[in-house]
């Protein structure tokens, strides 16, 4: 191999790097943004509202007292089930 075509070949490896490095960056910097969201503000959010979603999305049902009081069968079942309650 000549010395002109070992340059082009050592070239296109390290621009190949580059290349490379710039997409993990975008890829990994962009999944770090989805994951810093703050969490929105207001009574659902600390309070414990309708919905008891916690911050990573998971169901947690409401099991206090005054709150299973107004509750259907049907709505109890779901939340007993680990279901997001879909009826009223």
């Amino acid at each position: 191999m000549t010395p002109i075509r070992k340059m082009a070949v050592a070239a296109a490896i390290v621009a190949a790097s580059f290349a490379g490095g710039a997409v993990g960056s975008v890829l990994i910097n962009g999944s770090a943004n989805a994951a810093s969201t703050t969490a929105p503000s207001g009574p659902s959010a600390s309070t414990g509202a309708p919905g008891n979603a916690t911050p990573d999305g998971r169901f947690h049902s409401n099991e206090d007292p005054a709150h299973e009081k107004g509750e259907s069968a049907a709505r109890e079942a779901q939340e007993n089930a680990g279901q997001r309650p879909t009826v009223p």
